[in-house]
């Protein structure tokens, strides 16, 4: 299958950017997970990708004329592999294995908890080739101590969680990262079990936490709580609408050996809550709420609702505070979300002072070519007035 750029897009393509999108290309038919040979306007090999459904047309894969199947899979993930036994943090066995486009390996996610590993499929190009992608994988990490490899698609009603390799964990499996103790839902949970790509802030919030009091929004499993008490915080508050997600959280906060009186666990509307809330001030305030743009169309509202966010965390925060925030859309880019946070503390009448920013940990590595893959944007900030 053939697939002919009608835009100038080779250079970027060859620095390594993944993505080719449909209006970039000429017409062309093919099938999710079909290999495309991409060609410039004069009809030379810019490299090979697999057709993908949706706005973008062609994942790329190499810039060589190769086939994409066990070979290449199994030396990229060779690849990624060995970057993380480099970088994997001490007394943490729950980590992301691959990361897509990052690990040119455009559309495949697999993250580990232990002796599970779970493949995460993003994209009908790589649902399709799912099953060749875990025949590469599987012996690569049984060898690494991986008992069970499980595939996980749709989302929602049509979640649907199944081993390829293995079994199913029989419940939530206890991980730890770096020491601490975290439960993980497999067959249930969010992303694939756990927000990893939190584990560089959890480990901010426990170094910072201790004598404070602490507000946990959109709390999920309780992971920044735990983190908060682990670190010696005098008190901690998690929030969450899910009532599932607190009592999560509960368990976590107890299983670390944490006085469950040192911790408030609420269900409740996290703008509610901020509304109505009889306790506080804080002295941290930890934001890190769902995408507000999950698409471009979003980015309106998505800047009104965090905007409104700040706001209402900042009243809650005491001078001197420490105040988190997080946003997990890469259509909200590291500066436009701190134009959404300046915008919230002018609001609320405060001064803040941006103490550290940050992203992703390394084990969510992207190509430089590929801003895109920088969805993760943190501000550590401390109001002065």
């Amino acid at each position: 299958m053939r697939a002919k750029l009608r835009r100038p897009l080779e250079r970027r393509l060859r620095e390594g950017h993944p993505w080719v999108y449909r209006e970039a290309l000429e017409p062309f038919s093919a099938s999710p997970g079909d290999a495309v040979r991409v060609l410039d306007r004069r009809e030379k090999l810019v490299g090979v990708g697999l057709a993908e459904a949706g706005p973008i047309a062609v994942r790329m894969f190499s810039l060589r004329d190769e086939e994409i199947g066990p070979r290449l899979f199994e030396s990229r993930l060779y690849r990624a592999l060995e970057l993380r036994e480099r970088i994997a943090p001490p007394e943490t066995d729950a980590l992301r294995l691959v990361h897509g486009e990052g690990d040119r390996l455009p559309g495949f996610v697999v993250d580990r908890y232990g002796e599970y590993a779970v493949l995460k499929p993003d994209g009908a190009a790589a649902l399709a080739r799912a099953e060749s992608f875990a025949g590469a994988l599987f012996p690569l990490l049984r060898d690494r101590g991986v008992r069970h490899l499980l595939l996980r698609t749709g989302r929602g009603a049509t979640l649907e969680v199944r081993p390829v390799e293995g079994s199913l964990p029989p419940g939530p499996l206890e991980v730890r990262e770096r020491g601490m103790k975290l439960v993980a839902d497999l067959r249930h949970g969010q992303k694939t079990g756990l927000f990893l790509d939190h584990r560089e802030s959890r480990a901010r919030v426990r170094a910072l936490a201790k004598d404070l009091r602490v507000l946990n929004l959109y709390a999920y499993n309780g992971g920044f709580s735990v983190s908060a008490g682990l670190g010696g915080a005098l008190r901690v508050t998690s929030v969450d609408v899910a009532e599932g997600a607190i009592r999560d959280a509960e368990e976590n906060f107890s299983r670390n050996g944490l006085d469950p009186a040192k911790h408030r666990a609420v269900v409740a509307d996290v703008p509610r809550f901020l509304a109505e809330d009889g306790e506080g001030p804080y002295d941290l305030v930890v934001a890190d709420p769902p995408s507000f743009a999950p698409s471009e169309r979003a980015l309106e509202r998505a800047i009104q609702s965090y905007e409104a966010l700040h706001e209402a965390c900042l009243k809650k925060l005491l001078p001197g505070g420490l105040y988190l925030a997080a946003s997990c859309s890469s259509h909200v880019g590291q500066a436009q979300f701190e134009a959404t946070l300046l915008a919230g503390a002018s609001r609320a009448g405060a001064v803040l002072q941006v103490i550290d920013r940050w992203g992703a940990p390394p084990d969510h590595p992207r190509l430089l070519a590929f801003p895109e893959g920088d969805y993760l944007s943190c501000v550590l900030a401390r109001r002065l007035a």
